[in-house]
């Protein structure tokens, strides 16, 4: 039996520039099947993403790195040389084809990370030495699940070269083909540990205020709408989100504020992540419509 909501659901929308016939969009999940070391997007890749495009639909790619730093996991993509893009370039050319359009995650794990996949020492807003220690958090290595190494934190001269590394991935997913960007602000990745108290202890400009532990979400966003305009940005945000260690005393505020803000540039859209999902955990019983029911 069709349902009004049903109906709805198969209707056209607006997406910042993008005009979808539907309502059905795949959001970011992380498959890690790039080539290693390379980063380059598989034969397999094109196979997954071509298979779920359709007409008219809308696809944002797994996380995908920015630089070689950012990179999370062994088998995640990255957007960041010529031999990722062209890989990419595959790909969009797929979803194309079947007349879908397709966004692009880009992302830099922060100190969710692990030496043996980034080459050098995973970088973050501030020394957590519990975090490294926590056996619960886990990432992806070449010898399998590890815990991150030890990070150190960002100097504040070396910022500015972060929001670069965003806006050369940007140019990159131009090159690629893709309709327009998500910016990764979610997850305990980069951008979440600049946001939230627990991680950020920073008494620079990107550290206490709300405000100022915004600052490099805010630089990130105004990179990408440099490269592609505000209606094709969207960002992923995870308000009270606990997911590789991630809290805040005040998350109302911080992501009242973030959301706020986020209004003032008109993006294509603001991806939500509920704090009742944990990675691929759900984690509150009877909470929406993915909740198992007895």
């Amino acid at each position: 039996m069709t349902t009004p909501t049903h109906k709805k659901l198969f209707t056209p929308v607006q997406v910042g520039a993008i005009s979808l016939k539907h309502r059905v969009v795949m959001p970011a999940m992380s498959r890690l099947r790039a080539d290693w070391p390379s980063g380059v997007p598989s034969n397999l890749m094109l196979e997954y993403y071509g298979q779920r495009a359709s007409e008219g639909g809308l696809l944002v790619t797994e996380a995908t790195a920015v630089a070689p730093s950012g990179r999370g996991y062994r088998g995640a993509p990255g957007i960041y040389d010529e031999g990722q893009t062209a890989g990419w370039k595959r790909i969009t050319d797929a979803v194309h084809a079947k007349g879908g359009y397709m966004f692009n995650q880009l992302w830099h794990a922060g100190r969710t990370t692990h030496l043996a996949i980034t080459g050098e020492k995973p970088v973050t807003a501030s020394v957590d030495q519990a975090y490294w220690a926590d056996p619960s958090i886990r990432v992806m290595t070449p010898d399998g699940l590890s815990q991150p190494s030890p990070h150190r934190a960002l100097e504040t001269v070396e910022i500015p070269g972060i929001i670069e590394q965003y806006r050369g991935a940007a140019l990159n997913a131009k090159k690629a083909g893709f309709d327009g960007v998500e910016l990764m602000a979610a997850n305990g990745h980069l951008i979440d540990q600049f946001l939230q108290d627990n991680s950020n202890k920073r008494t620079d400009r990107y550290g206490g205020t709300i405000e100022n532990r915004a600052r490099l979400l805010f630089e990130a966003v105004e990179a990408l709408i440099g490269v592609w305009g505000a209606d094709h940005v969207g960002v992923r945000i995870a308000p009270s989100g606990t997911f590789n260690g991630m809290a805040d005393s005040n998350p109302r505020a911080l992501f009242r504020y973030v959301a706020d803000r986020l209004n003032d540039f008109t993006l294509a859209y603001l991806h939500v992540i509920e704090p009742r999902i944990k990675g691929g955990e759900l984690i509150a019983e009877q909470q929406g419509p993915v909740a198992r029911r007895s």
